[in-house]
């Protein structure tokens, strides 16, 4: 993971002062007052989630947000809205402010089987629950005058606001290139020891909920080759220096038989077989894929740093942490370097070695991260090396040994992909030939936690678009291969909105990067212990299920740390260790697990309404969220104040796009006295953020951001409103402050690349500076509802307008007829405060008619 020790902030966001977390408090408890969801801010007395915040659980937000703050990551500027005249304007709450709309009750007017689950926050413990619909029997939807408004295509009823969900399973994304792989995580040897700390019963627990029918369903892997951050220690399989030909590396890969790895992915691949015999067998679907990465080469192998040769290492480096630059092999990667070979070697070795125990990887990636030189396991290339390497020693040597094992390369975030991508896959390239996939991180650069998962989703789009010029094969990989959120556990923490956030956050991410053409995705770690760990540089992170062997039913003399975790409690006491069984499980930590030693977090039911369904041979269909005709989603008509609750993507680094109206607080922009383009919200502790419309496109993510509202020190924009022509509504959003032409200093809509994949042009288009002249410039701004919209895609669907990240209301749709149990799977996510009323359609037949609690997701599958 591209980021220094600690990670920066995510459990705990930043503030940049005292009296910011004093808001956060105010806020979380009025909040409580208001909305009735149990939000609890660090913690809950013993009476339970509806109780007040003790004392214990203050002091752990603070010092989470202190020692983030020392680690150098920084929120959006917070505190009073600026540009606004009056007093200091505190920020409203998260709550429904539309409760006066009913909501629709499920009702299905398909004729074949429908099946709705779902997980809310508003019911935390009731996790894929059966949604009780009715059947609709022929009756029609009418509105207020009795017309029949299946007929002329208004989505209202009895003039209740709803979104229309428009899914064309006729339609698949990337008919030509491969289907979905799957989805899983990683075997690491911090999941092993953590795996097997646990008793019988919880290990088989823990295998059912991860690679099991009942559970994820869980169908790819990864693991390190020699040690990363989350091993107890660095490890190699060869410590001898200068042992080019690897006399000594051990064939028995000792280490990883002894921690455990080795059989707890052998369990996970029976487990998978017996849940899903028919994927298993099926050479297409082919069962469990486990890739491995390198973080480190040997030492011995390995360029000093300057800090090594500082301590008197001039041959090679100390050890296997850090990196020199800009790669770190020792000689080099040219032709005739020994050290490449020999590494190179190491590959082919590591990979019989576990051949013969059973395990057959289905790929590599080059370099874990190859841009960091991480304080941690680490070993840097440029893509200029890694195109040498590949070229001189990597290829050849797996072409020879192992020419069944694909090859991935870049491994890290989406904000350099592309560059890495172009170089590599050019055909004229040598190390072309040997190229199989392209893999990813969700990570953003930067210390700013809160953003992983929230960037570079159009860079995604460009990928593809780039493959298609330059002809690469279509059975190309691109497979997202690590995610997690840091630092800390939702366990340890113990606020259930935080844990919900990042549960969000995660279901997000896959649903836009699947829609963009991605193959898979990689959580981080598959089970980690109460505090993230263990990880021998405290570099601790959450992940889907934590071990907790001491609190399994008649546990005795079980430590509640194990003698592998030697982190201690960086951010405090846990939370979860401090509640009961019934507490936890009231706030959606299932008792029957807890009581096995396996804590479940709200992140695994959230992506179990995905991988449970969207097996593997998938294919993302065209799917997109629409307002209905006269209302938007979270706005009634006649109602000025956008809806949906807190704008949690009002924040410095997200990025500017364009999406169909909701009528939410993501898509509110404030004109204020400095002439910026304004919007504020909170981050996910409560932490007022206010953030600003910047002046110039970001050289990697490739369109306009949020940043700093400050003009004389960051890139905020100031802009004037210009009108098109007399009384025609329209506007050009002109830079004032900038160096970009008169003529080409126009906000505009940069349409995305490979026509926005599985959401259409409509779906997340960025905005930049452009041509004044064209269409793409002209807008439409209501000041009294911040909304700032375009028409220019009024051909293909409707007006769009400008947001934050991407809006509260989303969808992912998926042709799941290659081998799951129903041939279509539609899975909705509300990131909003309230709830939304949608009308579902695949192409012109009307599925259902249902709503969307808060901060909640529906999976509805049918045949």
């Amino acid at each position: 993971m591209s980021n220094a020790p600690g990670k920066g902030p995510g459990y705990g966001s930043i503030s940049s002062s005292g009296e910011h977390m004093e808001l956060a408090r105010e806020e979380s408890s009025t909040a409580e007052g208001n909305n009735n969801n149990n939000r609890q801010n660090g913690s809950s007395g013993s009476d339970g989630p509806t109780s007040k915040p003790n004392t214990v659980g203050l002091a752990i937000s603070a010092l989470l947000l202190a020692v983030l703050a020392y680690l150098g990551g920084k929120a959006s500027t917070g505190g009073p809205i600026i540009g606004v005249e009056g007093p200091e304007t505190k920020l409203p709450q998260d709550v429904g402010r539309q409760s006066a709309i009913p909501t629709r009750l499920c009702e299905v007017h398909y004729k074949g089987g429908v099946r709705v689950i779902q997980t809310s926050l508003g019911e935390p413990s009731r996790q894929w629950g059966e949604v009780a619909c009715g059947v609709a029997a022929g009756r029609k939807l009418q509105g207020e005058a009795g017309e029949d408004l299946a007929k002329n295509g208004e989505e209202v009823e009895y003039g209740r606001p709803s979104a229309r969900i428009r899914v064309d399973f006729s339609k698949v994304a990337f008919p030509d290139r491969e289907p979905i792989l799957g989805f899983g995580g990683a075997f690491t040897e911090a999941a092993a020891l953590n795996f097997w700390s646990l008793g019988k019963e919880g290990q088989d627990a823990a295998m059912e909920l991860l690679f099991g029918k009942e559970g994820l369903g869980y169908s790819l892997g990864r693991t390190h080759m020699n040690s990363c951050d989350f091993c107890v220690q660095s490890y190699s399989f060869d410590d001898t220096d200068d042992d080019f030909n690897l006399t000594n590396f051990d064939p028995l890969l000792t280490h990883d038989l002894e921690s455990g790895m080795i059989d707890m992915m052998l369990l996970a691949t029976k487990t998978l077989r017996d849940a899903y015999p028919k994927e298993t067998e099926n050479p297409s679907l082919g069962g469990m894929r486990i890739i491995a990465s390198p973080w480190s080469p040997p030492s011995w192998m390995k360029a000093p740093t300057e800090k090594d040769e500082d301590r008197g290492f001039m041959a090679h480096a100390e050890n296997m942490t850090g990196s020199a630059l800009p790669v770190c092999i020792r000689d080099g990667v040219g032709r005739d370097s020994e050290y490449a070979k020999s590494w190179a070697l190491y590959f082919s070795k590591f990979i019989s070695g576990y051949k013969n125990h059973g395990i057959n990887f289905y790929g590599v990636t080059v370099q874990n991260e190859p841009e960091f030189p991480a304080p941690w396991d680490a070993c840097a290339f440029d893509y200029y090396t890694q195109g040498d390497f590949i070229a001189n020693h990597l290829g050849p040597q797996l072409a020879k040994s192992h020419p069944d094992i694909k090859l991935l390369i870049f491994d890290h975030n989406k904000d350099h992909v592309i560059h890495w991508a172009k170089y590599l896959l050019d055909s004229n390239h040598p190390a072309s030939q040997y190229i199989d996939g392209t893999a990813y991180h969700w990570y953003a650069g930067g210390m700013d936690r809160l953003l992983d998962g929230a960037q570079g989703n159009p860079n995604m789009h460009r990928l593809l678009s780039e493959f298609d010029v330059m002809n690469v094969d279509k059975k190309h990989l691109v497979l997202g291969s690590e995610a997690c959120h840091c630092p800390s556990t939702g366990y340890a923490g113990g606020d259930l909105n935080i844990a919900w956030a990042r549960a969000s956050r995660n279901a997000h991410t896959i649903l836009a990067d699947l829609a963009a053409g991605s193959n898979g995705f990689i959580e981080w770690n598959l089970i980690l212990d109460s505090v993230g760990g263990p990880n021998h540089l405290g570099n601790m992170c959450d992940s889907p299920l934590l071990a907790v062997p001491h609190r399994a039913l008649g546990a005795q003399d079980v430590p509640v740390q194990l003698d592998f975790e030697h982190a201690g409690y960086p951010f405090g006491p846990v939370f979860g260790d401090q509640k009961t069984r019934d507490e936890l499980n009231a706030i959606g930590i299932p008792a029957k697990y807890l009581d096995v030693g396996v804590v479940v977090q709200p992140m695994y039911y959230y992506v179990g309404h995905i991988t449970k369904f969207v097996r593997p041979g998938s294919r993302a269909v065209h799917g997109l969220v629409d307002s209905s005709f006269k209302d938007r989603t979270f706005r009634p008509k006649g109602q000025s104040v956008a809806g949906g609750g807190i704008n949690d993507l009002a924040r410095n680094g997200i990025e500017v796009t364009v999406w169909p109206c909701e009528g939410s607080t993501r898509q509110e922009w404030n004109y204020n006295n400095d002439k910026q383009f304004q919007v504020f919200g909170h981050d996910w502790l409560g932490v007022p953020t206010t953030s600003c419309l910047s002046k110039r496109a970001e050289k990697d993510l490739g369109g306009l951001m949020l940043t700093i509202c400050n003009m004389t020190e960051h890139d905020s924009g100031v802009f004037d409103i210009v009108p098109v022509e007399e009384d025609s509504g329209k506007i050009k959003i002109v830079l004032a402050n900038g160096k970009v032409g008169a003529d080409r200093s126009c906000l505009i809509i940069q349409p995305l690349r490979n026509y926005g994949g599985a959401y259409g042009p409509r779906g997340g288009a960025q905005v930049n500076l452009g041509d004044c002249a064209h269409s793409w410039a002209e807008w439409s701004y209501d000041q009294e509802t911040g909304e700032i919209l375009s028409s220019v895609y009024s051909d293909v669907g409707g007006d769009v307008c400008l947001t934050t990240g991407w809006p509260f209301l989303q969808v992912g749709a998926f042709d799941t007829s290659a081998a799951g149990d129903d041939g279509k799977t539609v899975v909705i996510l509300n990131e909003a405060g309230e709830s939304a009323n949608f009308v579902l359609k695949d192409g012109d037949d009307l599925i259902l008619t249902s709503s969307i609690p808060p901060h909640s997701i529906q999976t509805v599958a049918f045949d």
